[in-house]
């Protein structure tokens, strides 16, 4: 028989409209008896669900993640419950035999055994940071959408500044972007003024770039979307603005992530506002890096792996960690993880590198907030030292030449 972790608790199953909670009661002869009823996800209904929960002395709850409708039942049953959030494919019910009240009957039956894994909720201030974080990263993917938009109507009006410069958005090409929509006949203006340090010396092929025609079609939609990305930037300052003030008494934690190379100071608020400050949430460095989705997974049967990919877990810390990574390996000063990414990549390629890269990253930032101490590089001094090469034999010291640049040629023996 299974233990009994939790005598009394509840599962709920939740949809958009009304949830359904069933309360399981187990007696000391291990008889358990089931309570269902159904409340509406209108807040005068949620907290009498809360009244039923205490009058059955019922503490433990299991609710299903379902969309975002989860997250109401969760902010009113939070002050008075101990909540495990499931993922729906840990709760999962036998197919055919699956409705609203059985299903929050599996869910209380599994939850009393301690079967169900709880998700990862930070804190209510934490989770304030994090949504408007992720809000901003959405921004940013619309303004680089925006930014898509010009450059295709720039191809088709046949003005190819992407050719020349490295930046079509940077402050010379804006300029001649601007007097070009402003003046659409000016063929030949003098752009020379325009240009700033290094573009001097590409005068002849801007003048080729811009000999193109923006029709008057063109001319407005290039309009238009200038206009959204200055909007864009503005909502994203007074975003950064808001959490910037919002993460102020977690100063000291942003810091020490901070401390890490290839880690700048609103990356720092970014992985801080995924993962809070307190580790103990996590088993391990293993636990956090799986959940952030940097773990090679086990897919196992009859003695074969059938594949080792990572999870598709951490859709926003997964990406933000990888950027920092990219960072990371280009820091002069702290050559380590440059090091590391190159013995990975000769073997294994480079997506799998700086994906290791990014797990060695996230494993220091859970073992700096633990001990609520900064990156420490005296720590790494050792092993970036490069060993000395032992040659096992002949053909394996003829390598170790050749890869430190050397040629070898073989002398036939003498006899």
């Amino acid at each position: 028989m299974l233990k009994i972790v939790y005598p009394i608790c509840c599962g709920i199953d939740v949809h958009k409209t009304f949830v359904v909670a069933t309360i399981a009661a187990t007696d000391r002869e291990n008889i358990t008896t089931y309570k269902t009823k159904r409340f509406s996800t209108f807040t005068k209904d949620l907290r009498a669900l809360v009244l039923w929960l205490s009058h059955n002395q019922c503490v433990q709850v299991c609710i299903e993640s379902t969309g975002k409708y989860w997250i109401p039942v969760y902010n009113i049953l939070e002050p008075s419950c101990r909540i495990t959030l499931a993922h729906p494919k840990y709760v999962k019910a036998i197919r055919g035999k699956k409705t609203d009240k059985k299903d929050s009957i599996w869910i209380a039956d599994l939850h009393k055994h301690g079967l169900v894994p709880g998700s990862f909720i930070p804190p209510a201030d934490i989770r304030e940071i994090r949504d408007l974080l992720r809000y901003r990263s959405k921004l940013v993917s619309f303004a680089s959408s925006e930014k898509n938009r010009v450059q295709n109507s720039l191809t088709v009006s046949n003005i190819m500044l992407s050719n020349v410069v490295s930046d079509t958005f940077g402050k010379s090409a804006s300029a001649i972007l601007s007097h070009l929509l402003k003046h659409p006949d000016d063929q030949d203006f003098d752009f020379r003024p325009l240009l700033h340090g290094s573009m001097l010396k590409k005068q002849a092929d801007i003048a080729l770039a811009i000999d193109g025609t923006i029709s008057e079609v063109q001319s407005g939609k290039i309009s238009l979307c200038l206009s959204h990305m200055d909007a864009i930037k503005r909502y994203i300052a007074q975003i950064e603005a808001t959490a910037m003030r919002l993460a102020a008494p977690y100063s000291d934690a942003i810091r020490i992530i901070q401390s890490l190379p290839g880690i700048r100071p609103f990356s720092a608020l970014a992985i801080f506002s995924e993962i809070g400050a307190d580790m103990s949430v996590f088993h391990s460095d293993k636990h956090l890096c799986s959940w952030a989705g940097l773990a090679p997974s086990n897919d196992q049967s009859a003695g074969k792996k059938k594949s080792v990919r990572i999870s598709r877990a951490g859709v926003y810390i997964k990406p933000l960690l990888v950027q920092c990574a990219n960072a990371a390996i280009k820091d002069k000063d702290f050559p380590y993880y440059r090091t590391r990414y190159e013995a990975i990549k000769h073997r294994r390629g480079h997506k799998r590198a700086i994906i290791a890269i990014a797990r060695m990253m996230l494993t220091a930032i859970y073992h700096m907030l633990s001990a609520n101490e900064l990156f420490n590089p005296a720590l790494y001094e050792k092993s970036q030292c490069k060993p000395g090469f032992v040659a096992s034999s002949e053909q394996h010291a003829v390598k170790l030449l050749q890869r430190l640049g050397y040629s070898v040629v073989k002398i036939a023996d003498s006899v």
